[in-house]
């Protein structure tokens, strides 16, 4: 894995929301190896953003910016986090 993939993966594992980072992480230990430039781009900006916001989104609590909806966001929305993996 080069070392962007794996920086994402790590920072994906540990946002400081105990919730995020088990679900980002697992999303990033499932996908992030099959991601292309753009899709690790997209990918990065939504680690940039704030945990409660991005978990809003996949809760459904708030829809998604149409800045931030994508290929990534919607594997993310479609995502289901196994909680024994």
């Amino acid at each position: 894995m080069d070392e962007k993939r794996r920086k994402l993966k790590f920072r994906a594992s540990r946002r400081g929301f105990r919730e995020m980072d088990l679900i980002m992480g697992q999303f990033a230990e499932r996908h992030i190896g099959s991601m292309d430039d753009e899709e690790l781009a997209e990918f990065e900006r939504l680690l940039a953003m704030p945990d409660w916001e991005v978990y809003a989104w996949i809760i459904g609590n708030k829809s998604v910016p149409a800045n931030y909806a994508g290929p990534v966001m919607d594997r993310l929305l479609a995502f289901e986090y196994d909680p024994r993996a």
